[in-house]
């Protein structure tokens, strides 16, 4: 069954469900892993994902020309069914890890408790007032108390986070639709181009090849047979008139979708290859050639996700190493506006452009999600990556359209309009990754600093009982990071 609105409807419920399930992960990652493995806790879930993606573009293509399309979308069908089984089992496993901490928390609170009532004559004043603001009450852990999080408490986030969000919008703007239409461009580019000779075919209103045709040879104006190489397109029919009767003549004309196929002006959009018509009966060569480029591009699409898979955890342990988030999401948006000029510009294989998208991607991929923690209070973590994710989808809600306006104005081809568009997109990005630099400065570099740095947040405290040699007892509190306690 061919039915637009379900499929919409269907890609409606992927989103949600998509979108949700990268908010949870998002949440759960900053919560068990918040301070230095922050960043190499989301490399890791990155590359995860992108092997997922890789393991999509190589064998959806595959999948679809061996058997169809409806066999490969049920083959996403049964990931996600893995997906879901995996997401109860986590549930489990977070439930008891969470109460493992609190058991925990409420002991060591217990207990700094009563060593620092018992213990209070003995110790310093002037420890007390390095340690402790004004009130000792006010300082002492409370592991219990929880506030509530409403949607006004979004008004609050800082210029940090909103100039992280915009910068996840146009960088990720140039990234995720390039993938959703990048089959396209490398076939219009590399692997499927346009011939731009002079040659005709013998018999420019019949079928090229097939059980109705079995040879339609294209000559030059001096009357030599054209050779196409594998990256060239084979010439369609300028017009064909297959009327019923000659449908009944062909013995596989029972599996064709239609009885009768009348194009005046036949073009590339009019082909349909998972008809038996076109694929088997009258255009079998254009639609060999079309099936051999598209699993090529296929794999040349997946060269991105697939760097952006193995570069994934070592950045994001080098970034939790070193800090400087803010610097690197200025240099990777920086990458993306070359590598899409050299795709709309130039002739070059796509190869080393795609090498240098991929590690761009990594690269801002590896500070963009670990930074928002630090821009807003912990408590609202969960909230900030749900309002990102939000604006995120918004604006690839948006990019998409205007890629389908300007391929629609440059009368079905992509170079070099689109990639001008994802080349002005990732410039943005740079002026954004700018500003972000200036304003993370004026507010003490948090972003840029090392992680260590910034773990100053969702600690567990516990206290140290020292022995002098005058018979007195200190105490002290001493931190330690939640995610010590799920390993």
């Amino acid at each position: 069954m061919k039915n637009w609105h379900m499929m919409l409807l269907g890609r409606l419920v992927i989103g949600l469900g998509g979108e949700n399930l990268s908010v949870a992960q998002s949440a759960l990652i900053a919560g068990w892993f918040s301070g230095k493995e922050l960043a190499f806790s989301f490399g890791v879930g990155l590359a995860i994902s992108r092997l997922g993606s890789v393991l999509n573009n190589i064998t959806s293509p595959m999948v679809a020309n061996v058997a169809s399309v409806p066999v490969s979308v049920f083959l996403g069908v049964g990931m996600n069914a893995i997906s879901l089984m995996l997401g109860i089992i986590l549930f489990f496993l977070d439930r008891k890890g969470t109460r493992k901490c609190q058991r925990i928390n409420e002991a060591t609170a217990g207990l700094t408790e009563s060593l620092l009532e018992e213990n209070e004559e003995f110790m310093e004043e002037d420890y007390y007032s390095s340690t402790r603001p004004s009130s000792r009450d006010n300082e002492r852990p409370n592991l219990q108390q929880k506030e509530s999080v409403g949607l006004r408490d979004v008004g609050r986030f800082g210029i940090l986070f909103w100039l992280l969000a915009l910068s996840c919008v146009v960088v990720y703007g140039c990234v995720i639709p390039f993938n959703n239409v990048a089959s396209g461009i490398l076939l219009e580019r590399n692997y499927f181009q346009d011939s731009h000779t002079n040659c005709v075919l013998e018999y420019p209103n019949e079928c090229t090849c097939g059980s109705l045709q079995v040879s339609n040879k294209a000559f030059d104006p001096d009357g030599n047979v054209c050779h196409f190489d594998q990256f060239t397109a084979p010439l369609l029919p300028s017009s064909i008139n297959i009327t019923n009767t000659q449908a009944a003549a062909s013995s596989s004309s029972s599996s064709w979708e239609y009885t009768h196929y009348d194009f005046e002006n036949l073009k590339k959009g009019d082909i349909d290859c998972n008809d038996p018509f076109w694929a088997d009966a009258c255009t079998k060569d254009y639609c060999d050639a079309l099936k051999t480029a598209t699993e090529m591009a296929g794999r040349t699409m997946s060269i991105p996700y697939f760097i952006s898979a193995a570069l994934s955890p070592p950045l994001g342990h080098l970034v939790d190493k070193i800090g400087r988030r803010a610097i690197v999401a200025s240099f990777a948006p920086l990458m993306l506006v070359a590598v899409h000029l050299t795709l709309a510009l130039s002739n070059l294989s796509p190869i080393l452009p795609l090498v240098g998208q991929g590690v761009a991607y990594s690269l801002f991929a590896a500070v963009i999600w670990p930074s928002v923690p630090l821009t807003v209070d912990e408590r609202l973590t969960g909230t900030a990556f749900g309002v990102i994710t939000a604006i995120q989808n918004l604006g690839l809600t948006i990019f998409p359209l205007v890629v389908a306006y300007l391929y629609k104005v440059a009368r079905g081809k992509y170079i070099p309009s689109v990639e001008i568009f994802f080349s002005t997109c990732a410039l943005f990005g740079v002026v954004i990754g700018i500003l972000l630099n200036v304003m993370d400065a004026r507010r003490g570099g948090k972003l840029n600093a090392r992680a260590n740095n910034n773990n100053n947040e969702n600690e567990v405290f516990h206290v140290e009982k020292e022995q002098h040699e005058g018979g007195y007892i200190t105490t002290q509190l001493v931190s330690t990071s939640d995610s010590d306690y799920i390993h």
